[in-house]
């Protein structure tokens, strides 16, 4: 999802669309947010516009518009929503129209469009009202697409990030939770997804895809995406120093790199009969 498990101040709530400070955290240096986070495997893309009527996104939570972008490269033309007006001003410094808004709130104006995009943000969005909305903004045929990263390092690195966590924030819900969570809580969350849009009763059954890859990472590499994880937003800079330091010292113990083994995971639907 959005954050590693050792970069987490607090075990995923319940309802994690309420948890906004967290979720408009990631705008604190979005120009680092921005070349730090990795893209998503062409495939995905490739997949989602080829299963698409038409060329027109919506990009519900486009961030700093890392998705958008690909689906731009691709031949679409996107729209992107995005609560925090830091990473939106940074997405249109990009090429990115962006207006400002949760999901929620943000008004279509009798907009409708071919694909709706959700990139690592759909569950910062109301699940009571997310993908009923979703079906009211989609052209007959569009497509919905929920997607995101498993950020689980390798345990020589993970378990040094959990430990210095733990330390700097004593009081951390993490105490007692393993340094990785397994995959299939990943995998059980897209289920999840995959049952609201079920519920709505305006989709053909969905579908969920997986997309495995992997990417090197130098030292230095990781230590810059760390920062833009949510627990490690919030902490203080003295805190996010100490938590670097342990893990920079634990890729130093492996040759100062690593292999990220990533998985990316998609919940996904296609819009039927005329929106509501």
């Amino acid at each position: 999802m959005t954050t590693l498990q050792g970069g987490q101040s607090e075990p995923p709530p319940a309802e994690p669309h309420k948890a906004r400070r967290m979720a408009e955290s990631f705008g604190a240096d979005a120009q680092r947010y921005d070349q730090a986070r990795p893209g998503y495997p062409d495939a995905l893309v490739t997949r989602i516009v080829a299963g698409s009527p038409g060329s027109d996104v919506l990009d519900v939570g486009c961030g700093t518009g890392i998705a958008a972008r690909q689906f731009q490269a691709a031949g679409c033309t996107v729209l992107g929503i995005e609560p925090d007006a830091r990473m939106a001003d940074f997405a249109r410094s990009r090429g990115l129209p962006v207006e400002v808004a949760t999901f929620e709130t943000w008004q279509s104006a009798g907009r409708t469009f071919d694909t709706v995009v959700a990139a690592q943000s759909w569950h910062w969005v109301d699940p009571a009202t997310g993908p009923e909305k979703a079906a009211r903004v989609l052209r007959p045929g569009g497509r919905l697409a929920i997607f995101g990263h498993v950020y689980e390092p390798p345990a020589e690195v993970a378990e040094p990030f959990a430990a210095a966590f733990r330390r700097v924030v004593p009081d951390s819900p993490l105490h007692g939770q393993p340094a990785r969570r397994p995959l299939d809580l990943y995998q059980a969350a897209y289920t999840k997804f995959a049952d609201q849009i079920r519920e709505t009763g305006q989709f053909e059954e969905p579908e969920q895809w997986r997309f495995d890859w992997e990417r090197p990472y130098t030292r230095d590499q990781w230590l810059e995406l760390l920062p833009t994880t949510g627990g490690l937003t919030q902490l203080r800079p003295g805190q996010r120093a100490e938590v670097l330091h342990a893990v920079g010292d634990a890729i130093d113990s492996l040759g100062g790199r690593f292999t990220m083994n990533y998985t990316t995971l998609a919940a996904t639907a296609v819009r039927v009969g005329a929106p509501s």
